[in-house]
């Protein structure tokens, strides 16, 4: 039993004061742009030639949005033009699970150019 005690001791001190456990604060999930060259500043057409015709085709103003399915992701493609009269392009990417989850954006966009026919 002597040769315990300071074990236990050692572990008694692993705890907060008040018993409870310490836990570390939750950092929020960043998501960082590597992998998304192939559509980042990219046309409409482009996008079409490289994922086939979207599943949804979503326009505001100059804003245009597209959409395409897989039955791994869903990547919405958020295109605005750079200038006046200039042809958008895409500036953000969303991507998720079919269910809602997340999913990470450039494993969408790999997945995607894998599906046949673009679909």
């Amino acid at each position: 039993m002597t040769r315990a005690l300071p074990l236990l001791l050692l572990l008694g001190g692993c705890t907060a004061a008040g018993g409870r456990p310490v836990t570390a604060p939750r950092l929020p999930l960043t998501y960082g742009n590597v992998g998304l060259e192939r559509v980042t500043g990219q046309t409409a057409a482009a996008l079409t030639q490289l994922f086939g015709e979207p599943d949804a085709d979503v326009r505001e103003g100059t804003a245009r949005k597209l959409q395409f399915q897989s039955g791994i992701c869903v990547l919405d493609a958020y295109l605005y033009p750079p200038s006046t009269g200039a042809e958008p392009r895409v500036t953000y990417l969303d991507a998720r699970e079919p269910d809602g989850s997340t999913i990470d954006r450039a494993s969408c966009v790999a997945a995607l150019t894998r599906r046949e026919g673009g679909k």
